[in-house]
């Protein structure tokens, strides 16, 4: 008895080594595998952030280390008078101001607009409520340059070219992809909550503004993100439709400073600088909410 004992005590002791020899090689091919992937997104991400970071680097040089045979990283002294050059050229001011009151109302229009469409597709019932969207959806297959022609002629008949109106009023007017944002995300909220509010005498209207809005907040700055950023760098409206120099947006004003100043490399790197940090910027402290708006959005269909 004692020697099957000794055995049966033997074979466990063995079964308990075999089992934490394969735990730990478990554990290490997780912790390879966990190294190859952070080593290959590092890659990734600096082959991405090289760029911005020469495009800083060289928005502070001097026309010797630009020219200088040996790659200069980071220049020193730090020539800042490359961006008073770039501001007075571009009347920066002016740009930036233009371009800020197309975003911020592109983006309220965008976000009030679309997400009461989104309501009334998630919230709302009535007859073809699906046909409509799939036909509200459709419209995404539509290219920009089929409409480009009779949008001009409307505006050019509205007395709107060479205004700033062409270039956010169409976002007031909702877009079908920021419809299917909003539709999806409601639709992931509780229909109990419409519920509560109608017995509470809750109107359609005080429960999107005073119940399901305030819950939106991802959905809602990943709209306001996505509109921001596309009317900032929007080059192709501002070429239509503006016309004189004091309503110029800024990629548009980046474009003209650029060919006017083209050998002046350093003051044309400054200038680029200051039309992307902001856009960087934003995108660095909304990034936290703007992946949950995209990750909360499809949960219901």
């Amino acid at each position: 008895m004692s020697e099957s004992a000794n055995v049966s005590a033997t074979l466990s002791a063995a079964s308990v080594q075999a089992r934490a020899r394969s735990r730990r090689q478990r554990q290490m091919r997780e912790t390879l595998s966990a190294g190859a992937v952070l080593v290959l997104l590092l890659l990734f991400g600096l082959s991405f952030t090289l760029p911005l970071f020469w495009m800083a680097s060289t928005s502070l040089k001097t026309n010797e280390q630009l020219v200088s045979l040996q790659p200069v990283w980071i220049p020193n002294p730090l020539n800042w008078v490359n961006y008073v050059r770039a501001i007075d050229s571009m009347n920066f001011l002016q740009q930036t101001r233009n371009t800020l009151t197309v975003c911020f109302l592109a983006l309220t229009g965008q976000v009030i607009s679309s997400s009461l469409a989104g309501y009334g597709f998630s919230r709302l019932q009535w007859p073809g409520r699906e046909v409509v969207f799939v036909l509200v959806l459709t419209t995404m297959m539509l290219p920009g340059q089929v409409t480009m022609i009779p949008l001009f002629i409307i505006f050019r008949n509205l007395r709107w070219i060479n205004t700033l109106k062409p270039l956010f009023v169409p976002s007031m007017l909702g877009s079908a992809f920021y419809i299917f944002l909003f539709r999806q995300f409601f639709l992931a909220l509780p229909s109990e909550l419409n519920d509560a509010a109608r017995i509470d005498g809750c109107s359609e209207l005080g429960i999107y503004w005073r119940i399901i809005l305030p819950l939106s907040k991802p959905v809602i700055a990943t709209v306001a993100l996505f509109t921001f950023l596309s009317h900032w760098n929007d080059f192709q409206g501002p070429l239509i439709y503006l016309q004189s120099a004091d309503r110029y947006t800024l990629s548009l004003g980046l474009q003209v400073f650029s060919g006017r100043s083209s050998r002046d490399m350093t003051a044309l790197m400054a200038a680029t600088t200051l039309v992307s940090l902001p856009a960087i910027v934003l995108f660095f402290f909304t990034q936290r909410t703007f992946i949950q708006g995209i990750a909360l959005t499809g949960l219901k269909a």
